[in-house]
């Protein structure tokens, strides 16, 4: 039966069309049951059984035309059941729906396309469910059953509609399954479609958390429900009144438009929680940096939400430093956007919560000085008064220049572009007091602390509140009404014990967005069928048709770290009859093996990098290809594409060429390997003069881009040596790196810049490259500020300015001083990013750290995709015919889109290396006292970080007093000088400045504090003695006592060791 929908609507143009859809109904569309006697679904489980073959039924015998069971859950109230949510019960419980528990669901496709439109994760979500046999679940196709298919109704809403569709067609299946005695469960939230359907169709519906009660064995479904319906009533504090309306979004709009609101993301600093910033492009065309400071200017937006801000006025801009506020339970921690200037009071403890010694002891300070309270939104349009009309509550952005004499910008969140909610680990609040005496079953309203400190506490309800007490678990994020505090969420999933080193491990992955999951059958059926048994072959891999060149006979080598198993690059260079250099950098042809839209290209897109754990690797493509078959390892065949350029002697390149190749390496080697190879003068065979040859050109080509601003920057990085059986860390050095890093650094920079160029000139609307914006001069500002008394002044003006201010900024009394300095001078870079070339400007290519007009990354295509991404743009720029390429590679939408999750997955996979390296460095030092030199790198208004450079380690010292009944701090912030100077006068603490720590794992909880449930490393201050914040002489007496018993017992257990390693058969008993 064919019926015809037609509608109009408007073209990109504006002009209006009338479209015509033809919609076929059908009477032969089965209703899923597995034993249904009705011919229809008869013949449509034969035809499936003859479509899998003589293999039978996939997923162990589950026919996929019939996959409802024929014995499903039963209950009390409607004996065996099928489950039929309803849009929104997928919508707002899809984590439940995803337990393996929930099995014969019928998804309506009515469902599936409001679904689609709703929201595409969930869409995706549902469909993932729907392909797992196991799971039973059944799209039944009732938009196109000619007895369930509605029409709409005059004066009906589309919604309105969708629901009696939905009903229609739990109906038909009802009576359909009457004789089967099976019923099908409508599960709606929605009470007008509830009340229809139990009062106006007499068929069987319930809420969600009526239907969850049916799985008693499971009483952790009912904690996973949204909880929508939850009231803050936690708040003690009389005077809140809940958070300030969102603008609406014509006002929205309007403001940015006319530019007098701004938007960005919402970052929130690592070291204090009520510290947000947004960096924003302001009238004048710069970018720079409004701070939003608390959580009523936060305003309900967290972590990476995209938010619309207004600029406050210059009187409530901050003119004293950021505070530590990693350990505070913010319950007790006054609002920074609320706190009283510092003329007003030095109390930084609401009245209330002074008598409580443990509640002062944890509000050490709030975050850095503002000058006044804030004022509540004001409408878009103009600035408005407040109340008392001496000053507009904000200010236009075009009025705000380059000086920051007053401060630093702030601004106030006044709506949400895109929230970034997700999931998030955590654990119960160390402060939560149950009241009174529960059921043991009843739903309990509890704080939740999110293991990324940067997000609110997280208000849910549980049934469990004993199992998760010392657990780890994932909440989400439902709602965030103005009249609760914090946001409100619920229960997905438990993860384990708290300190176990998996579910750490877990945590920092899941926390850090990076997806570990194994490989899906369906990705590795995209490997070579061949396996590890796969061998070069000159027909099937094109070189007998000469698309690509045989460099066998040249002697190529790789350098690469110890270990390495997965090698990208490898190298060569001889000289030419010329007097010139052939100089050739082979990159894994990895795109031979991946090709565009199989599974294993969409996985690798979605990882879009390898992750590099200190004890793992979480790898972007599977092993077979990653370590195997795509790594340049020696003595054997492997697929490459190759940058060949001609080098004259004081390395300037005279021509360049691309091929894909086949290559024969003849060494493998480590970087102190090759670098032995250069130091020893005996050694001159083929591969030893290729690597010196390269050294001396990389030398060339370093001191060229050095000349032209290129930044030497500096980051403390550390590695550690891992017990073999339970690779706990057993000792933690800084990394040294060689000349032969350099050797390779340079020529992957050169083949880098090399490529962009090639690609831009056959793409220039929709290549991917790489740019590294340059820093906004306030970035500096601190920095500056401290080494004037060092008489040492950073010129920011352009990368060569700076890098040669920093080859100058020289302390012959200490010669760690420079490379501290570049640690901190690459704080205050921009971050780099990935881009499509057709949505900047080429003055914006720039890559301001390197300083080249052009780059990208092209050379390590086996761990980034957006090298996959670049190898097959310089294919097609090479070679038109050769690759079959589609849309992917000009559509700069979606390459855009493409370089949003690279950028993403790029960031998220450095910060969990960087929690990995803090994971293991306080099980290094679990039960060590360690006392060691450092170096003060930044200023807080309560403590300062110190860097530990014989292991690379940062921390923080609170010069809050450790009195429980006193929060003031021993020592006050004086903004001319930029130092902490103690109450005495007597001590100062500066940025740059030599002191001695005590380092040590805190094992002691700390209330409200990530830290009660993860060991983190604690710094006392041992020099500068300051009294009331340095370790006093007795403990330090004590402390270097333990030390020297720890130092002791290491050298007992090397000489027994060494003892066993030489005498074995002296050793009787240890």
């Amino acid at each position: 039966m064919l019926r015809n929908k037609s509608f109009v609507k408007r073209t990109r143009k504006g002009n209006i069309v009338r479209t015509v859809k033809e919609h076929y109904l059908r009477d032969d569309i089965a209703c899923g049951y597995e034993k249904c006697t009705n011919s229809v679904c008869e013949k449509a489980r034969a035809e499936a059984e003859e479509q899998q073959g003589t293999g039978g039924a996939a997923g162990g015998g589950i026919n996929p035309a019939a996959p409802l069971s024929s014995a499903p859950r039963n209950s009390v109230e409607w004996g065996p059941h099928y489950l039929v949510p309803d849009t929104n019960a997928f919508v707002n419980q899809i984590d439940i729906f995803e337990r393996p528990i929930i099995n014969n669901v019928v998804v309506l496709s009515t469902v599936l396309d409001e679904l689609r439109g709703l929201s595409i994760a969930v869409y995706n979500r549902v469909r993932a469910i729907i392909k797992d046999a196991e799971r039973r679940w059944f799209v039944f196709s009732n938009e196109h059953h000619r007895e369930t298919f509605v029409e709409r109704r005059a004066g009906e809403s589309p919604n309105d509609r969708n629901d009696r569709a939905i009903r229609v067609a739990v109906k038909w299946l009802d009576a359909h399954l009457h004789d089967a005695q099976i019923a099908p469960v409508l599960v709606t939230n929605d009470e007008d479609n509830l009340r229809r359907a139990q009062d106006d169709d007499g068929i069987r519906a319930c809420r969600m958390d009526r239907c969850l009660g049916v799985y008693k064995e499971h009483p952790e479904l009912l904690d996973m429900m949204g909880s929508v319906d939850i009231v803050d009533r936690s708040s003690t504090d009389p005077a809140w009144s809940g958070y300030a309306d969102y603008l609406s979004s014509v006002q929205i709009q309007a403001g940015l438009k006319s530019a007098v609101l701004l938007q960005g993301t919402l970052q929130i600093a690592p070291y204090n929680y009520l510290e947000g910033s947004i960096y924003a492009t302001f009238p004048d065309g710069k970018e720079r940096r409004v701070l939003v400071l608390g959580r009523e200017n936060m305003n309900r937006a967290i972590q990476g939400d995209k938010v619309v801000i207004q600029v406050l006025p210059k009187s409530k801009w901050r003119v004293a430093p950021s505070a530590a506020l990693v350990d505070e339970d913010e319950d007790v921690v006054p609002d920074i956007s609320a706190k009283p200037s510092a003329t007003d009071s030095t109390s930084v403890v609401p009245e209330s919560d002074a008598k409580d010694g443990n509640a002062s002891k944890r509000a050490r300070t709030s975050g850095g000085e503002t000058h006044c309270h804030s004022a509540p939104a004001a409408d878009a349009g103009a600035s408005t008064k407040s109340e008392d009309d001496s000053e507009p509550d904000f200010i236009n952005p075009a009025s705000i220049g380059d000086s920051v004499s007053e401060g630093e910008p702030t601004g106030r969140v006044v709506g949400i572009v895109r929230r970034n909610w997700r999931s998030y680990c955590a654990f119960l609040d160390p402060n939560f007091k149950q009241r009174g005496t529960q059921a043991s079953n009843a739903p309990t309203s509890v704080s939740v602390l999110a293991m990324d400190r940067r997000i609110p506490k997280i208000k849910i309800r549980t049934r469990q509140l004993n199992v998760l007490a010392g657990q780890r678990f994932v909440v989400a994020i439902d709602s965030w009404p103005k009249e609760s505090r914090y946001p409100l969420g619920h229960f997905v999933r438990a993860l384990g014990s708290a300190g176990d080193k998996g579910t750490e491990t877990e945590v920092l992955l899941l926390e850090h967005d990076v997806p570990f999951q194994p490989f899906t059958q369906n990705v590795r059926a995209d490997l070579p069928p061949e396996g590890d048994k796969w061998l070069f072959d000159p027909d099937r891999d094109q070189l007998t048709s000469g698309r690509r060149r045989d460099l066998r006979h040249i002697d190529v080598s790789s350098i690469d770290p110890p270990g390495c198993t997965d090698i990208d690059d490898a190298l060569h260079a001889f000289e030419l009859p010329n007097g010139n250099f052939q100089v050739g950098v082979h990159i894994a042809d990895v795109t031979n093996f991946v090709k565009p839209g199989t599974a294993m290209d969409k996985e690798a897109a979605y990882r879009s990098t390898t992750v590099y754990l200190v004890d793992k690797r979480i790898d972007m493509l599977p092993e077979l290809l990653g370590t195997n078959l795509c790594s340049l390892m020696s003595k054997v065949d492997r697929l490459a594409f190759s940058c060949i350029w001609e080098l004259d002697p004081e390395a300037n390149v005279v021509s360049a060429t691309f091929h894909k190749s086949v290559i024969h390496s003849k060494a493998s080697l480590t970087y102190e390997e090759a670098q032995n190879r250069i130091d020893d003068p005996s050694m001159n065979d083929s591969i030893t003069n290729s690597i010196r040859l390269l050294n001396t050109l990389a030398k060339r080509l370093r001191k060229r881009r050095m000349e032209a601003g290129a930044l030497t920057l500096s980051s403390p990085e550390v590695r550690f040596r891992l017990e073999n059986d339970s690779q706990d860390p057993v000792d933690v050095e800084m990394k040294a790196l060689k000349e032969t890093n350099a050797l390779v650094e340079e020529f992957m920079l050169l083949a880098n810049i090399s490529v962009a160029q090639k690609i831009y000139e056959h793409f220039p609307d929709s290549a991917l490259l790489r740019r590294h914006p340059e820093p906004p001069a306030q970035n500096f500002d601190n920095l500056q500020h401290a080494l004037k008394p060092l008489d040492i002044q950073l010129e920011t003006g352009s990368s060569l300015a700076l890098a040669q201010s920093l080859d100058r900024a020289v302390l012959p009394t200490d010669p760690y001083f420079n490379n501290l300095l570049r640690i901190l001078t690459t704080r205050c870079m921009m971050q780099a990013q990935y881009f499509c070339s057709g949505l900047y400007t080429p003055e914006d290519f720039r890559h301001y750290g390197l300083a080249t007009p052009i780059y990208t990354h092209f050379t390590s295509p086996i761990r980034r995709y957006a090298d996959v991404m670049v190898h097959r743009l310089l294919h097609a720029s090479i070679d038109r015919d050769a690759a079959a390429y589609g849309s992917e590679l000009t559509d700069k939408t979606k390459m855009s889109e493409q370089c949003d999750v690279l950028n993403h997955r790029h960031r998220m996979a450095q910060q969990a290396g960087r929690s990995s390296v803090e994971l293991y460095t306080n099980l290094f030092f679990k039960g060590k006292t360690v006392e060691e030199p450092g170096y003060v790198t930044q200023i807080l208004q309560n403590g300062f970080s110190v860097l530990i450079p014989s292991y690379g380690i940062e921390g923080i010292v609170y010069t809050t007093s450790k009195d429980a009944d006193n929060v003031a701090s021993v020592m006050e912030y004086e903004k001319e000088s930029h130092t902490l100077v103690s109450l005495d006068k007597t001590s100062t603490v500066a940025l740059f400045q030599r002191v001695r720590v005590v380092l040590q794992v805190d094992d002691t909880p700390v209330s409200a504090n990530v830290s009660s449930m993860r060991r983190k490393l604690s710094l006392q201050l041992v020099e500068p003695q300051i009294p009331g914040l340095s370790v006093a002489a007795d403990q330090l007496a004590a402390l270097r006592a333990a030390a020297r018993a720890d130092s002791l017992s290491k050298q007992n257990e090397e000489k027994i060791v060494e003892m066993v390693a030489k005498h074995p058969d002296q050793i009787h008993s240890v």
